[in-house]
């Protein structure tokens, strides 16, 4: 009998802790990326106004979202920051058409904050994999593109194995399959030895698309929340988890069988994007036993669940 992973988490009973109706004019906010800068918890913000739209067009449909930055001192109760924090140089290669800046995932390598961004491009097929980096989430600095089309999720994992960089991606989009793979480079900027890690399909709960987030380093493996979709009547967001091998980190060496989450409540039921819980990445914390999952609801507001590291650890490693 496989362990039940569904009983791990616990939802924070004032959920949502970041919506709408508390930011005048901001229709969304959606899929958060988490990391702790001293005794800040940072949030990076997917945001959408109802007045933003794409440069060089007029039509509601080419609305697209933003970043901006959350802070907290309680990791409960955020302050969502006015300014658009991620952008481009405007003499980068038809920069005048890179927008929606949204589902980040960031990580932190040494001292460095490293943001990677799914940006689209108008008038090509997207989005690529926008690399990034900030020491003091005030000011962001454009890096390159690290990932071409059409990738999203690409995660960074916080220290070299061997010698190399790796990171997760997440090709393809749309109505295809969407599987996980993993690549390394000498520089972050180089990428090679593309090779597939996770399928989508091996549960129920991720029979359509499976993506990665920042992997965490625990004792027994790299433990990598990820988002699983399910599409019949309706789209089906959930959340689960796989455990990589520490030294060979293409290699599985553990699963959930059933996700973490699944979208249950009432603010995860309803909202711009119904049926959803996402998650760009989370906070552990190994002397605490405890990890802190912030993710998007419905694509509209930003809620928080708990629960023990070491149990979702074990739930992988028994799900294999």
């Amino acid at each position: 009998m496989k362990k039940d992973a569904t009983k791990i988490l616990t939802r924070y009973e004032a959920n949502p802790i970041i919506k709408p109706e508390d930011y005048p004019g901001v229709a969304q906010f959606y899929n958060p990326s988490p990391v702790m800068y001293g005794e800040e918890t940072i949030l990076l913000v997917s945001v959408t106004e109802y007045a933003s739209k794409a440069r060089n067009t007029g039509r509601c449909g080419d609305i697209h979202g933003q970043t901006r930055i959350a802070r907290s001192r309680d990791g409960i109760h955020f302050t969502v920051e006015e300014e658009n924090f991620i952008k481009i140089p405007e003499d980068f290669c038809y920069s005048e058409r890179f927008n929606h800046y949204i589902d980040n995932r960031v990580t932190k390598i040494e001292d460095t904050y490293y943001i990677v961004t799914p940006a689209m491009i108008m008038g090509f097929t997207s989005p690529c994999a926008m690399l990034g980096k900030t020491m003091d989430f005030k000011a962001y600095e454009f890096i390159d593109i690290i990932g071409g089309p059409i990738t999203r999720g690409t995660s960074l994992f916080p220290e070299k194995i061997n010698g190399s960089y790796y990171k997760l991606d997440r090709p393809g989009a749309g109505r295809n399959l969407a599987d996980i793979w993993i690549s390394a480079s000498p520089d972050l900027l180089h990428w090679g030895e593309f090779k597939p890690v996770q399928s989508a399909d091996y549960s129920m709960w991720n029979w359509k698309k499976i993506g990665p987030t920042p992997p965490v380093k625990t004792p027994e493996g790299w433990l990598v929340i990820v988002h699983g979709v399910t599409e019949t009547l309706a789209r089906r967001y959930s959340l689960g988890a796989i455990l990589l091998d520490l030294e060979e980190p293409w290699k599985v060496i553990g699963k959930t069988m059933s996700p973490l989450l699944s979208p249950e409540k009432e603010y995860e039921l309803f909202g711009n994007a119904p049926n959803c819980v996402f998650a760009c990445g989370v906070i552990d914390d190994v002397e605490k036993d405890e990890l802190r999952l912030y993710y998007g609801a419905a694509d509209e507001r930003i809620c928080l669940a708990t629960g023990s590291l070491s149990e979702i650890v074990d739930a992988c490693i028994e799900g294999i």
